[in-house]
Parts: structure tokens; C-alpha cells; sequence
């Protein structure tokens, strides 16, 4: 089963893009699966879309959290997606 594409958007000097960066990064990591960051800095369609909500996480294209990240909702949606028990 291929691993969900989770995605962090962030934006510079932003605290809550740091906290949110260890949160994904500990879920994951406790999962075995890889993440990737993208800027809205870096990308204007991104920016508009989530101009108000950085941080946001995505997984499989899906937003699933933002501002502050829950690990244990980040967690469950992982597992699920990993057809793990949640």
C-alpha cells in the first residue's frame, strides 16, 4: 500500500509553522512514512487558498488540520490511510 502524501504548508517567520514542523515531524517519523513542506511564500495559488489558516497540514490533498497541528487526530487519519488500526 503506498504511503499518504502529507504535506505542510507554511509561510516565513511564522512560530506556529515551528511548532507545527515538530508535531509532523514526530507523527511521521513514529509512522515510518516521509513528509514534505511547501511555502505559500513560494507558491500565489497557495497563498490564496489558506491566506488565513498557515499552518495547514494535507494528507492526500485532503486539509486536515491547521493553525495547531493534533498529533493524535494526525495520528488516526495516518494510520487509517496506512490501513492501520487507529
Amino acid at each position: 500500500m503506498p504511503h499518504p502524501d502529507v504535506v505542510l504548508i507554511t509561510k516565513a517567520d511564522c512560530h506556529l509553522c515551528t511548532a507545527a514542523r515538530a508535531a509532523v515531524e514526530r507523527v511521521t517519523s513514529g509512522l515510518g512514512i516521509s513528509w514534505r513542506e511547501q511555502s505559500v511564500d513560494d507558491d500565489a495559488d497557495l497563498r490564496e487558498r489558506f491566506a488565513e489558516e498557515i499552518p495547514v497540514v494535507l494528507v492526500d490533498g485532503v486539509q486536515r488540520d491547521f493553525w495547531k497541528i493534533d498529533e493524535a487526530r494526525l495520528e488516526r487519519t495516518l494510520r487509517r490511510a496506512l490501513g492501520q488500526q487507529a
